[in-house]
């Protein structure tokens, strides 16, 4: 048998490493129990509107709510996992999200086989060849992740960070930009804001080669998802820009030593 992994570490094309934590087969046995928790909710609400075809006939109203519980069953996770990026109801309760196994954008035909092959997982009953699957396979990944290229993770849960130990400047040039942060927010992903902070917190433990290097990577990375005007930050050094991402990030309110009359002044 196969060992299970507990993180897989995904590399980047800028050559940033993102370890990833793989969600073990109980946890995503909850989610799916609330996923089916909320189709079988969604299935009696849209049986008891389609009985009203009864009048018409006993035998449209059935099938019509056959084909319906079957579309459902078969969209809600399709149409969730393309909506919320990975994640369905269930996955979002407990904290999982599907993703490709390379770390590359989830693309709508992966959602599709896997969600298509949940059929054949879920053979005999109770998810059991999903299950084993699961379970032998390194990365965790049952017969429809394995067709579609795509493993299940779990997301830390980042707690707030002291910013104090982030020490920005009094300005962010950044937070003058507040529909980009607010993209740059809902575009960066829990591990690479977990990784930037990281970084910024520990930059005294590396030296000075390795130190540049890291956050020149670091910066390339967190521009290319939500690139901010070259006037806000061609003066900025990649350990200052790092900081500020991280600030404006994780800081829900504005700095306190931050005040029209301090931007005055400068």
């Amino acid at each position: 048998m196969t060992q299970r992994r507990a993180t897989l570490t995904i590399q980047t094309p800028e050559g940033i490493a993102f370890p990833l934590v793989l969600a073990d087969p109980v946890v995503r046995f909850l989610a799916l129990a609330i996923d089916r928790g909320c189709i079988y909710i969604a299935s009696i609400v849209l049986s008891s509107a389609l009985n009203l075809l009864g009048v018409i006939s006993p035998d449209l109203a059935g099938a019509t709510i056959m084909l319906a519980i079957f579309v459902l069953s078969i969209g809600y996770p399709i149409f969730l996992e393309w909506t919320w990026q990975g994640q369905t109801l269930g996955k979002r309760i407990m904290r999982l999200r599907v993703i490709d196994e390379d770390g590359l954008r989830l693309h709508f035909d992966q959602i599709v086989i896997r969600n298509l092959l949940r059929f054949v997982d879920a053979l005999p009953a109770f998810y059991l060849v999903g299950g084993i699957a699961s379970i032998v396979n390194a990365r965790g990944q049952r017969l429809g992740d394995l067709a579609a290229n795509t493993i299940v993770i779990r997301h830390p849960r980042i707690l707030s960070p002291d910013l104090e130990q982030i020490a920005p400047p009094a300005y962010n040039s950044l937070r003058d930009y507040p529909h980009l942060v607010a993209r740059l927010r809902q575009q960066l992903p829990p591990e690479g804001a977990h990784l930037a902070l990281q970084a910024v917190l520990r930059r005294e433990r590396f030296d000075d080669s390795a130190r540049v290097e890291l956050f020149a990577e670091i910066r390339t990375y967190l521009a290319e998802l939500t690139p901010f005007p070259a006037e806000s930050t061609e003066s900025m050094s990649d350990e200052q820009y790092v900081r500020n991402v991280v600030d404006v990030v994780f800081r829900t309110e504005p700095s306190p030593s931050v005040t029209p009359l301090d931007l005055s002044k400068r």
